[in-house]
């Protein structure tokens, strides 16, 4: 195994995060040589990493902290060099590092005979097999999601579409996109989870694939509510999405809804080890290619297609809520058991609306576990 060099702090870096598995905000070094893990890092944290396994210590008084500030050596430069005492400390003379490694760090090092490459598909692999702590931080995040989805399909279910132009209003104030993520949030931070955005669009919106979403929502409109929680303990995330109507259905949208679930249920019974990404990503294109919507495999080379289903299939999930292995045209990597996945096909048409749904699925050794447990229903 090659020697190992991280830099960050474990908010920002899943890489960091998956070697300690505890919030640090502040950017630390971790480094393995020979199967030994060794961190350099401030009194503040040392308790609290004190008390993970496997972990050898050195605080930056060890390598000579207080001489140099003594001597007045300015703050940045005091950490590039700490730096670079840590990794003669732990013999590192080469190591492979992340993409997201710093380069004023790297620049530093690599002037002092630190041969660094970096390799994100190794760092990548580390992560695809979950471990027990990570896989019950992303049920928990998944049974947050599901409480934020309830909540919303609740609100729809209780709206009034008495409003001018069919707009729904609930408990006489106007039902908007922006009332919804507000109920969902707070869903959220009950179960212990976060996040920066996520998805409520309706009408036109939902036609565009990652649109946040505003405004009234309307009678009879396609709403796409995408969820992508983060567990706070773990730091891991989950993903799930369903399409909601308040009111009359469309025959157009049934059949997107029907054709979706279709390809959903066939991508859930094909998920396993050894089968490939870019396998299950055709699946459901053969689905929506009989029925005679575009896919990526169907439209003109060089063009971009906003219709049909012109996504991949779903991604991995973890301490990113996209990483890999990828579910779409280049999913060459094969899935192993401990992968986490999404499956989200999707219909849109441009200026009218879409629908999408989405599930999270854990690899086991003979098929997928599916860790979403939600009605598909498009009434709420």
């Amino acid at each position: 195994m090659p020697n190992v060099l991280i830099v960050g702090d474990t908010l920002r870096s899943p890489e960091l995060r998956h070697e300690v598995p505890i919030g640090i905000g502040d950017p630390f070094l971790y480094a393995e040589r020979n199967g030994t893990r060794s961190v350099m890092i401030g009194s503040l944290e040392i308790p609290r990493v004190r008390e993970l396994e496997g972990l050898e210590i050195v605080a930056p008084e060890e390598l000579g902290q207080d001489e140099l500030v003594r001597q007045g050596m300015p703050r940045e430069q005091l950490g590039l060099e700490l730096m670079l005492r840590a990794c003669r400390r732990f013999e590192i003379v080469e190591a492979v590092v992340p993409h997201t490694f710093p380069l004023q760090s790297a620049d530093f090092l690599r002037a002092n005979g630190i041969e660094l490459t970096v390799d994100k598909t190794f760092f990548d692999g580390r992560r695809r097999v979950k471990n027990e702590a990570e896989i019950a931080g992303l049920r928990r995040a998944q049974r947050a999601a599901e409480a934020g989805m309830a909540v919303a399909a609740e609100m729809l279910r209780r709206a009034d579409a008495a409003g001018e132009g069919g707009a729904l209003t609930l408990d006489g104030e106007p039902l908007t996109s922006e009332r919804l993520r507000v109920a969902i949030a707070r869903a959220f931070i009950e179960h212990g989870t976060s996040a920066d955005e996520f998805i409520v669009s309706h009408g036109p919106q939902a036609a565009i694939g990652h649109e946040m979403g505003s405004g009234q929502i309307l009678a009879g409109e396609t709403i796409v509510i995408d969820l992508w929680p983060r567990d706070a303990e773990s730091a891991c995330y989950a993903d799930m999405t369903r399409t909601f109507v308040v009111g009359e259905v469309r025959d157009e949208v049934a059949e997107w809804h029907r054709l979706c679930l279709e390809a959903l249920q066939r991508a859930i019974r094909e998920t396993r080890p050894g089968v490939t990404g870019a396998e299950l990503f055709n699946g459901t294109c053969d689905v929506f290619e009989a029925a005679g919507y575009p896919t990526q495999r169907t439209k003109e080379e060089g063009s971009v297609l906003a219709e049909g289903f012109f996504h991949s299939l779903g991604h991995g999930v973890g301490l990113e809520v996209h990483e890999e292995p990828g579910l779409g045209r280049m999913g060459v990597h094969e899935l192993l058991a401990g992968d986490v996945v999404t499956v989200e096909p999707g219909l849109y048409r441009p200026g009218y609306g879409g629908c999408r749904l989405e599930d999270l699925l854990l690899v086991t050794e003979d098929g997928c576990e599916n860790l979403t447990s939600f009605p598909y229903d498009l009434q709420p």
